[in-house]
């Protein structure tokens, strides 16, 4: 871990009104620190307090009061938090060291109530835990934008190729249209030279020759835009009859898709908001419920003779005196009033751990079942906005069929309008002519016939060289955009595979540090404890769908040297919470949390004997800059006499 000099320096902490603290200041210096003592003397408080200052919400108001404050001082900055008593919750303002206090909350801060332990302990999926620092919903939406993307790259791939295929085709077109021009122009020339000769051989005035010349050029203007009206009459009936075609193929597609009636997707839509609203009511019961819990601790732990020196006003009362002796372990309620056992509110604490349990239990299956739910509505969406595309190109087709229409029906009547200018023009050509000029005049209809082909095979070979340069560019781009397409797939396939590699490579890691911490602990009859990644199908809705679960295995060892393979279910409480501490510890070294946390908080240790203990604070010190754990006295003892102690708060 990168650190600099002043992080290594001693922090300090000033708190006011938090988990059973009225008010202290306590300087902690780099390395190990020991809150040791004996219980009910604010241990657990104090780690409450940094992980506050940190970032946690994790942490409880003292009961009397209804604001709360920690400040802590390191490296050179300081960072205050405020708690706010707000009906049966807390609200927190103020600055934290944390960006993101989340991860830290399920594997730095390791109190008795931290929600990886707990859920080892209970023999929960750990997949939940393991993958919550993993963003995989933003994996899938870049899954989505790259298909997108990669789709559209497809299509005008594909279009590229159909077009390539078509150019020798047009290379073939462009030849034959070369030829005919050349034709047409020796055609041309020959006819041209004809009617050289043939008006050397006729005397005509020269006013006559002119009418009858202006008269013929017109004929040829009128003709030749009478071709071009022609020609643009059949490229308007075939992109027509084109349209016409496109237009049946997007209703086809139209029909063939599955349609939602809209009361599925309003109900897709309630059955959402339902969950959110679900999810809203089990976050604030659990939350209720966790602040409900540590009060009750912490209270459990002020009480005793606290409570029973307040019950006749003095320490020497007889009473008071009478309970002590007598070792009672009645106190007064803080609830109600009255003397209850506490074996009763300990039995009350661990019925209302049990209901925090199913109610996250409930809650973490809400979450699954609602991004099921918002996946579903998502495809939906989109199969809803493919088929408002396909409308919009249907409507598209349908105006530009219209438009041809009428542009047909426009030539149509352009071109009747010229054909009977032709036959007038024709008419009075005619009243010009006399028999000498009837071969000449001929010759020249022969000649102004040819001119018009000539163009418009002139015209329809410029289309087709346009064509063909528009194809070769785009071919000269097919690399380029293949190569784009084979890079976008290799990321799909990268992306589409990092959530499996993520969760295989997190199982590894953690395997790979529970044997090094269970190593430590050196455990006679626990030779192996190791988690498994599996899939499964389960019924969600009314679709089977596959899941992956992590299960925690445990191999243990008979008193004859016998293994065999158990479960979090048949151990005793003790070993539950021992395998829960190792798993919540495996999961700080997976995610290198001493590199961004400099803090790491042990609590509630004691199913773990205090030679181990001590081996595990000796191998956690190596990574973590600031390492405070909560110890009874005798558990303490065992450890390194040189780290820091704290003896009171």
């Amino acid at each position: 871990m990168a650190t600099s000099q002043q992080e290594t320096e001693p922090v300090q902490f000033d708190v006011k009104n938090v988990g059973g603290i009225d008010s202290t200041n306590i300087l902690i210096p780099k390395g190990v620190t020991v809150l040791t003592g004996e219980n009910a003397t604010n241990r657990t408080s104090f780690l409450q307090s940094i992980m506050a200052a940190l970032g946690s919400q994790q942490v409880t108001l003292k009961g009397d009061a209804d604001k709360g404050r920690v400040e802590m001082s390191l490296a050179g900055e300081t960072y205050q938090r405020t708690l706010q008593r707000a009906g049966s919750s807390v609200q927190f303002g103020g600055e934290h060291y944390l960006d993101n206090p989340e991860v830290a909350d399920l594997f730095a801060f390791l109190l008795e109530n931290n929600e990886a332990r707990q859920a080892v302990a209970r023999g929960d999926d750990l997949r939940e835990l393991i993958m919550r620092p993993v963003d995989t919903e933003k994996i899938r939406s870049d899954i989505e934008a790259l298909k997108t993307k990669k789709d559209k790259l497809d299509e005008k791939i594909t279009s590229i190729e159909r077009d390539r295929e078509k150019l020798s085709e047009l290379e073939a077109r462009k030849s034959k249209l070369n030829d005919e021009i050349s034709e047409k122009q020796d055609e041309l020339a020959e006819k041209e030279q004809e009617i050289d000769e043939k008006s050397r051989d006729i005397e005509e005035s020269k006013e006559e020759k002119e009418a009858l010349e202006s008269k013929l050029g017109e004929l040829r203007e009128v003709r030749s835009e009478l071709e071009s009206v022609r020609s643009q009459l059949e490229n308007h009936k075939k992109s027509l009859s084109s349209l016409k075609k496109e237009r049946a193929e997007l209703n086809d597609e139209l029909d063939e898709m599955s349609t939602a009636p809209m009361g599925e997707h309003r109900e897709l839509e309630e059955q959402i908001q339902d969950f959110r609203e679900q999810r809203k009511r089990l976050s604030s019961d659990v939350s209720d419920l966790q602040n409900l819990i540590q009060y009750n601790e912490e209270q459990l732990e002020q009480g005793g003779a606290e409570v029973l020196q307040s019950n006749d006003g003095g320490t020497d009362g007889s009473i008071t005196s009478q309970l002590l002796d007598e070792g009672s372990d009645e106190i007064v309620c803080w609830t109600c009033g009255s003397e209850v056992e506490q074996s009763q509110i300990e039995e009350t604490i661990e019925r209302l751990q049990g209901l925090r349990s199913q109610k996250m239990k409930k809650l973490n299956e809400i979450k699954s079942q609602l991004e099921e739910l918002k996946s579903e509505q998502r495809e939906k969406e989109r199969i809803q906005d493919h088929r408002d595309e396909i409308k919009n190109q249907i409507e598209r087709a349908e105006s530009e069929i219209e438009r041809r229409k009428a542009e047909i029906e426009s030539l149509n009547d352009r071109r009747v309008e010229l054909t009977e200018g032709v036959e007038q023009l024709e008419e009075a050509v005619k009243e010009l002519e006399s028999e000498d000029f009837e071969t000449v005049l001929s010759l020249h209809r022969e000649a102004n016939q040819l001119e018009f082909e000539i163009g418009r095979l002139e015209s329809d070979r410029e289309d087709v060289e346009q064509r063909i340069g528009e194809i070769e560019k785009s071919v000269s781009e097919l690399k380029s955009l293949k190569q784009n397409r084979e890079d976008i797939a290799n990321e799909l396939t990268d992306l589409r595979t990092k959530i499996d590699q993520f969760e295989t490579d997190a199982v590894e890691s953690f395997n790979e540090h529970i044997s090094e911490i269970l190593d430590i602990l050196d455990y006679d009859n626990i030779d192996r404890i190791w988690i498994e990644r599996r899939e499964q199908t389960v019924q969600e809705g009314r679709r089977k769908v596959e899941r992956t679960r992590f299960d925690l295995h445990i191999v243990r060892t008979t008193d004859s040297g016998t293994g065999y393979e158990d479960t979090i279910d048949h151990l005793s409480e003790s070993e539950r919470e021992v395998t829960g501490l190792i798993f919540a510890l495996a999961g700080y070294l997976v995610h290198d949390l001493h590199e961004e946390v400099p803090f790491m908080l042990l609590d509630s240790l004691e199913a773990i004997d205090s030679a181990r203990i001590a081996a595990l604070v000796d191998y956690f010190s190596e990574y973590v800059e600031y390492l405070v754990v909560a110890l009874l006295k005798e558990d303490a003892q065992a450890l390194d006499s040189t780290y820091n102690r704290v003896r009171e708060i």
